[in-house]
């Protein structure tokens, strides 16, 4: 909507129209075309003023050379008295003259930096022509905006708006738009329809439509006959001023009269009086429309604030909700800890939370940074537009939202420590369930045909010398059996940590190591038994084998040390560093190194095998060669021997398989941790960096805000560092490599530091934008923004963002308040500290105080205001009518306004009549949302 900004006493120089003295610098010389049509129009704009006077002006150039007639039109376009002229005809009263007229102008806040008394006095035509067109765009054209735009963009709005329903009419500017006559006709006939029948115009004859427009509006709009239609039509691009200055007049015209007539058409009986008010408007009354445009764009403004507002609330709502039931579904998988208890099961787990890591949570955590940011502007918009702040539906606060996103934290935590320590554990259950089965398997080997053996009466048949051998051998059997005892405890240690630890076969472990009890229970019982029957029938056993014996006794030892020998030798081990690795190797060469002592008591064992055969080949003993104590032969001690000589280097091998896997490991983990303490010092640099930014401590507003914009690219730009750690990182877990001494970063407390990186960007970018938004929307300068800022730094010592109440009233005394300290004082301030801490959260945000010192000093929208801008559409009635709001506004805006309005049941209401003082009241109450 348009409005007359008649109070404004400065121009704006934002654009080319508004900047003169510098234009015509540049230009240098004006188009011939242009010069020719902008002298014609001047001129007879000139005139159009100078007449209230009772003078023209015939030569632009010529008749402003004394200053006389300049200071003339200043003074009737001014309403102003300006200082009494020189009357002497020398140059220098001329020059004095013109300077008067020229000091004028620049006390309404226009520079003429390129236009001196000299040139207007020497009849300058560039000169004077940039100087009139100077007057009418500070007299004519400036005082007419739309919402915030530029006075050329309100006057085109203006005719865009009022041409809109008409054919063959589109203004898009102020040449060529205007250059077939059509627009100046519309915008009669829209005013005026009964001076012009425009659908007998056409398009094809532009001289026809121009010479009706202008010779209507000079018969019956009193606008004098600016341009010439031949010019226009042979110019191939008309000039802009000289049509914006005759437009302008249609719209001072039309506008003032409108107000005029609808205070006529509101009166019962027009007096004589007010018939001539209304006639004189035509002429004279050129700020009527001033009141009726600036309700209208008032009321725009209020409706278009607040159907953003409520768009940004919608928008809110649903994403609040959708990422609230994103978190809602992904926490039970999360805190779920079921698993099917094999280390294969538990590394899918592992993999699938991988994938939610780097595929499903990413996108998350952009739609909680855009949800923040949509948040603290909706407040800024709402803050600057005097409305109430915004309260969501409850479970979908900003802190209901942080709260549910840091559980899922803490849960993914939980979840992925949980994963490492049941992989832990599953490894350490394979690791002994092979063991078990190991030792299980050499233990029923050992004891296979034992109890046949304990059981067996073959000593009742026996003689003597067989009945010695026995009992000899039944020694030598009990000393292996007391030797077994350790790997029978070895076994049921082995098969109580795995029920401990809930190995998912623990059944078939239990009742394996339950038969091996039973069984050694009986082999322990049945060797009793026979001891003591050997011992029964020794009476008669005398003669002993001393080489027999002599091989039994050690030959058992060392069977035993060859059964755990190979045992060790292909036991399964695990290790986690290259020290503990080193360790094993170490212990194994300790090992080879008493194997020449292995080797001296195999060699003497045999001697004694050697001894017998030779004693036995010598006597012809019956039976002798076979050995009454022992069932160990020389073959099975051979046998034996030259396994474990062969298991010792393929024990080697595997320890230097595994020396190399741990040094692998080893690399890895110095990789890991080179590149982490690389990315962990960086992003720690760029939190300082953001975080020094965000206290206001670089430049100017957009300075921070492109410093921000730029640490964000560097940070973007810095991704496939993260990348790369991540790979490393997933090789790392690959390798079951759990520790890193090399650095205290992990992969999570880089991954938090950087989510945090962008979060922090993100909020601080968010909170520069809203604040250049209050400083341009409020109308504060840099200066007092830095005012602020530094103001608020002084007295945040801790640098947190946030005042405690005690530091904001000082901070508030600083830069002027006064509060007392007694209890008025004291009132005084707790309304203060409502106004910038409505949520009693104990501390002020610099947002806040800003919002509040530009309250302190720029004027906002009010109910009232906008209740008295309806009242003037509705003519000082206490009801508006829809056709009042469908002429006034425009067509979305009046439809909102009609679909919100309730009806007006008062004193002398009318049928349709809406009540928009409940509906402006409504605007600055509380939201539906």
């Amino acid at each position: 909507m348009i409005t007359m900004n008649s109070h404004s006493n400065d121009i704006d120089y934002s654009n080319g129209y508004m900047e003169p003295e510098e234009e015509w610098e540049r230009e240098g010389l004006l188009d011939p075309a242009w010069e020719k049509q902008q002298k014609k129009t001047f001129t007879a704009w000139c005139n159009s003023h100078l007449r209230k006077a009772g003078t023209a002006i015939e030569n632009i150039e010529e008749d402003f050379r004394n200053g006389l007639k300049l200071m003339l039109l200043l003074e009737v376009i001014s309403g102003e008295t300006l200082p009494k002229p020189d009357r002497g005809k020398m140059r220098f009263h001329k020059i004095a003259n013109v300077n008067k007229a020229l000091d004028f102008i620049a006390s309404k806040g226009v520079k003429l930096v390129s236009i001196g008394a000299e040139e207007i006095v020497d009849g300058n035509l560039k000169m004077t022509l940039g100087m009139i067109w100077t007057i009418i765009l500070r007299f004519a054209i400036q005082d007419i905006s739309v919402e915030e735009m530029t006075a050329k963009e309100g006057l085109l709005l203006w005719c865009q708006r009022k041409t809109a329903p008409y054919k063959n009419v589109n203004v898009q500017n102020f040449h060529l738009s205007f250059k077939d006559g059509l627009a100046f006709c519309a915008l009669i006939h829209r005013h005026r329809p009964d001076l012009i029948d425009y659908h007998k115009l056409s398009k094809d004859n532009p001289l026809q439509n121009l010479n009706t427009a202008f010779d209507v509006a000079e018969k019956y709009l009193d606008i004098p006959r600016m341009l010439d239609p031949e010019d226009l039509i042979n110019t191939p691009k008309p000039d802009e001023r000289a049509i914006m200055t005759y437009v302008s007049c249609y719209y001072h015209a039309f506008q003032g009269a409108q107000q005029v007539k609808m205070h006529m058409t509101n009166t019962a009986m027009p007096d004589e009086r007010a018939i001539m008010t209304y006639v004189s408007s035509y002429y004279h009354c050129f700020s009527g429309a001033q009141k009726a445009e600036t309700a209208a764009n008032r009321i725009c403004k209020v409706l278009k604030v607040n159907q953003e507002n409520e768009r940004l609330m919608e928008e809110y709502e649903r994403l609040a909700s959708d990422l609230l039931e994103w978190i809602r579904r992904t926490l039970p998988w999360l805190q779920s800890r079921q698993a099917d208890n094999s280390l294969s099961g538990v590394q899918k787990r592992l993999e699938e939370y991988r994938t939610y890591r780097r595929k499903h949570k990413p996108p998350r955590v952009e739609q909680k940074a855009k949800l923040e940011t949509n948040f603290n502007t909706l407040q800024t918009k709402l803050r600057l537009s005097n409305r109430p702040a915004y309260m969501p539906t409850e479970g979908k606060m900003v802190s209901d939202i942080s709260n549910a996103w840091k559980g899922l934290e803490q849960s993914e935590k939980s979840f992925e420590d949980w994963l490492l320590s049941e992989m832990m554990r599953l490894e350490r259950l394979e690791h002994l369930a092979q063991k078990f089965k190991a030792k299980a398997d050499t233990h029923e080997d050992w004891t296979r045909g034992k109890e046949e053996m304990l059981q067996s009466s073959d000593f009742r048949q026996c003689k003597l010398n067989d009945l010695k051998a026995l009992k000899k051998k039944h020694e030598a059997f009990e000393s292996d059996l007391a030797a077994h005892q350790d790997r029978v405890e070895q076994i049921a240690a082995i098969a109580h940590e795995l029920n401990t630890l809930e190995y998912h076969d623990s059944t078939s472990v239990n009742i394996r190591c339950q038969r091996i009890c039973d069984q050694w229970d009986r082999l322990g019982n049945l060797t009793q038994k026979r001891r003591t029957d050997l011992d029964d029938a020794e009476k008669i056993l005398e003669k002993i084998d001393i080489l027999h014996l002599e091989f039994a006794k050690r030959a058992a030892p060392f069977n035993n040390w060859l059964d755990g020998t190979r045992e060790d030798l292909v036991d399964m081990f695990i290790v986690h560093t290259v020290e503990e690795i080193q360790g094993l190797i170490d212990a194994h060469g300790q090992f080879k190194a008493t194997l020449s002592d292995a080797d001296k008591e195999y060699n003497s064992i045999i001697g004694l095998v050697k001894d017998v055969e030779s004693t036995v080949q010598k006597y012809q003993i019956p039976g002798g060669l076979q050995n009454p104590y022992t069932t160990l032969t020389s073959t099975d001690l051979s046998k034996k021997w030259s396994e474990v000589k062969l298991l010792v280097p393929q024990r080697d091998t595997t320890l230097q398989a595994e020396l190399r896997k741990q040094q692998n490991n080893e690399m890895l983990r110095r990789q890991f941790a080179e590149k982490a303490n690389q990315v962990g010092p960086w992003i720690e640099r760029q939190m300082d960096a953001v975080t020094a930014i965000g206290m206001g401590m670089h430049g100017s507003l957009e300075d921070q805000l492109n410093q921000l914009n730029q640490y964000e690219q560097n940070v973007f730009a810095y991704k496939p560092h993260i990348e790369e750690l991540e790979k490393i990182h997933q090789a790392v877990q690959e390798g079951m490599i759990f520790e890193n001494r090399y650095t205290h970063y992990t992969m999570e407390t880089l991954r938090v530091g950087w989510e945090q990186l962008l979060t922090s960007i993100n909020r601080n970018v968010n909170e520069v934008e809203n604040q250049i938004l209050t400083r341009d929307s409020k109308g504060i300068t840099q200066e007092q923004l830095n005012e602020f800022r530094a103001s608020f730094n002084h007295f945040d010592k801790n640098r947190t963002g946030r005042l405690a109440p005690e530091e904001f009233k000082s901070c508030l005394v600083s830069i002027g308040y006064s509060i007392g300290k007694d209890r008025q004082g004291e009132i005084d301030f707790q309304r203060i500290l409502a106004v910038v801490d409505p949520n009693s959260t104990g501390y002020v945000h610099f947002d806040a105080f800003l919002d509040f010192m530009t309250r302190e000093s720029t004027d906002t929208d009010t109910a009232e205001q906008v209740i008295d801008s309806f009242r003037i559409l509705a003519g000082d009635k206490p009801y508006i009518l829809s056709d009042e709001l469908r002429r006034e506004l425009p067509p979305d805006q009046a439809e909102y306004c009609i679909q919100r309005m309730a009806p007006y049941k008062g004193v002398n209401a009318v049928p349709g009549a809406l009540d928009y003082m409940s509906f402006s009241t409504a605007l600055y109450g509380e939201s539906d949302l």
